[in-house]
């Protein structure tokens, strides 16, 4: 009788299109506090408060604090189970991976083809005149940063927003695209470190199972909005290196 880990990669050697769908439990491993669990971004922001573009538009400087937090994200370093969805990746196994999380650890582990669902803190504009900037530049623009573009020959002087998507925002266009892509001919998506409680996110799972595919999920519990056809439950860190190093074992045709 093979084990829920034996499915799961036996599913993936067979797969002609395999997707992942990430969100925060990935990157608690990285210390990277889930926002809502004990010590997270939304027990000391109120989200309707802080996490809305009305909100910004309002009161940009009071916002910054909640942005100047969402920097440091960008201090964080990957864990295993990013290094080995790139390398899942680099041996042909995963066409790309839609992620809920803004702390580009996908892109560190050395994934290419990361689709950045909610956005990202690396980049800035203005909503004002449009001026795009990087969060490198924060460190001489001062927090909260204001926008250096001369119009009329003036200088625009209006706050900066992150590129990270707010509560009241949609889905980038891009982001939009790019999951449109990677769901076409998907015929196995594995979910992990998510709840697929937060929408529209959460119904991608669901898209693939629509067109014939399976779902596998890593999760530390189960998520409530997801029926999986396989569920391994444990630390991304561990269960994602086991799933590869299965997956690579039966492409070189030994038993894994």
């Amino acid at each position: 009788m093979p084990t829920e880990l034996d499915q799961a990669v036996s599913w993936l050697v067979a797969s002609s299109k395999t997707i992942a769908l990430t969100g925060a439990g990935v990157s608690t491993e990285s210390g990277i506090p889930d926002f809502r669990s004990p010590g997270g971004l939304w027990t000391r922001f109120n989200p309707m408060e802080y996490a809305t573009l009305g909100a910004f538009r309002r009161d940009p400087e009071k916002v910054w604090k909640l942005f100047a937090e969402l920097q440091s994200l960008l201090d964080a370093r990957p864990n295993p189970g990013h290094r080995a969805l790139a390398e899942l990746e680099a041996a042909g196994g995963l066409a790309g991976i839609i992620t809920q999380n803004i702390d580009g650890l996908h892109q560190a582990a050395g994934s290419k083809r990361v689709v950045e669902y909610h956005g990202s803190p690396r980049t800035l504009h203005c909503l004002a005149c449009g001026t795009g900037y990087a969060a490198s530049d924060i460190e001489t623009l001062g927090v909260p940063p204001r926008c250096t573009h001369q119009v009329g020959g003036q200088v625009c002087g209006a706050i900066l927003k992150p590129d990270v998507v707010l509560y009241d925002e949609g889905i980038p266009l891009e982001a939009m695209r790019g999951t449109a892509e990677l769901l076409n001919g998907a015929e196995l998506i594995l979910v992990i470190g998510t709840s697929c409680e937060t929408y529209p996110a959460g119904a991608l799972p669901q898209q693939v199972r629509a067109s014939g595919g399976r779902i596998v999920e890593i999760n530390m519990e189960p998520a409530r909005g997801l029926s999986p056809d396989v569920r391994l439950l444990g630390k991304f860190s561990e269960i994602m290196p086991e799933v590869v190093a299965g997956f690579k074992a039966r492409r070189q045709g030994f038993p894994s």
